[in-house]
């Protein structure tokens, strides 16, 4: 749409040529890579203060000249600013440059934003990226939108997408952003992300942000809701780490081992520990004497075991007895301790 290497040269035609070469070296024009004050003040020997100035003066010099004409910056400048108003005036630095303009010309698009007067950029902070805006009351907007959706996630406990338009009434807004403009401001959180699949949640969450072979094999799980080997998961995260995978799973209490190798998640109601364990449970749970038969269904809705496998682990006296009319209860010094790390089912 734009010969943005024509429209940059423009502006920079009528400067000296120290000028030009600080300018030219700030941005990146020719390698593509913006230099520091104090690399240009070294090759020139002099300070980084003195290059600032000289940048200074030289955008001080442009920006007369924008005023005075020049037909192609100005079209310019409205389409940048056209661009900003529907992502709800503001953008984050690295999307808005890549969109504008693309790699290739990033220097430019950069240098003629820094070069036109109704764009302001906010620097890097502790809860925010780097940002252009043309009007600095959305990003006060923009932050309150972000604190309101952030403890909403916080309650839900849950990834939400925007694709379906129905937020939870819940998120209360000062206004009601458009879906492009929303989406603009939770790009520029630094303690809210997207996906790649297009979910927004907070950044230390597995499904926004998996980190290492656990979180990548609770994703797998979220995504399949059912029991697996750790092989299968192994396969759908990366086919040679079986063992690694197996070994982690063991290690992280998101995940419980319910038979030989196969897992599931201990958010789906399943008690972590061995079968004795779970036995063990049971009866506490009921408060009360339960027959073999009782026993074994809930048992199995918790273990994928043969049913004699938990026959043998009721047998043991040491954690069970049967009562005279042949229902089972906790022996009376039996202490349940759950492992953290369970190795058998």
């Amino acid at each position: 749409m734009f010969n943005y290497q024509k429209i940059c040269l423009d502006p920079l035609k009528d400067l000296s040529p120290r000028i030009k070469e600080v300018i030219f070296r700030r941005f990146g024009f020719k390698t593509g890579k913006r230099e520091t004050l104090e690399a240009i003040g070294r090759d020139h020997g002099i300070t980084r203060e003195r290059v600032r100035q000289i940048e200074k003066d030289g955008f001080l010099r442009m920006e007369s000249k924008v005023k005075r004409h020049n037909t192609s910056l100005q079209k310019t400048f409205q389409y940048f600013a056209d661009q900003l108003k529907k992502f709800g005036n503001l953008k984050k630095e690295d999307i808005l440059l890549s969109e504008l303009g693309g790699k290739r010309w990033t220097p430019q698009i950069y240098f003629l934003l820094t070069l036109g007067p109704d764009f302001k950029r906010f620097g890097e902070s502790s809860e925010l990226h780097s940002l252009w805006t043309i009007n600095q009351d959305s990003l006060t907007l923009a932050k309150k939108v972000i604190d309101s959706f952030y403890n909403e996630l916080k309650k839900i406990n849950q990834p939400l997408s925007l694709n379906d338009n129905n937020l939870p009434a819940t998120i209360t807004f000062s206004c009601s952003p458009s879906k492009t403009a929303l989406i603009s401001y939770l790009e520029i959180s630094k303690k809210i992300q997207k996906n790649p699949e297009g979910l927004f949640g907070l950044k230390d969450w597995p499904e926004i942000n998996p980190r290492g072979v656990r979180d990548k094999a609770y994703l797998v799980f979220k995504k399949t809701k059912k029991p697996l080997h750790f092989k299968r998961v192994a396969e759908l995260i990366d086919k040679s780490l079986p063992q690694t995978v197996h070994n982690e799973l063991i290690r992280d209490d998101r995940f419980v081992l319910i038979g030989r190798g196969i897992y599931v998640l201990k958010d789906w109601g399943y008690e972590p520990g061995q079968v004795k364990d779970v036995i063990f449970k049971i009866l506490k749970k009921a408060e009360k004497p339960l027959n073999k038969e009782e026993i074994l269904e809930k048992a199995l809705q918790q273990r994928l075991v043969k049913e004699n496998t938990i026959l043998l682990n009721l047998s043991n006296k040491k954690y069970f007895l049967r009562n005279s009319q042949g229902e089972y209860i906790i022996a009376p010094k039996a202490i349940y301790r759950a492992k953290p790390i369970i190795r058998k089912a």
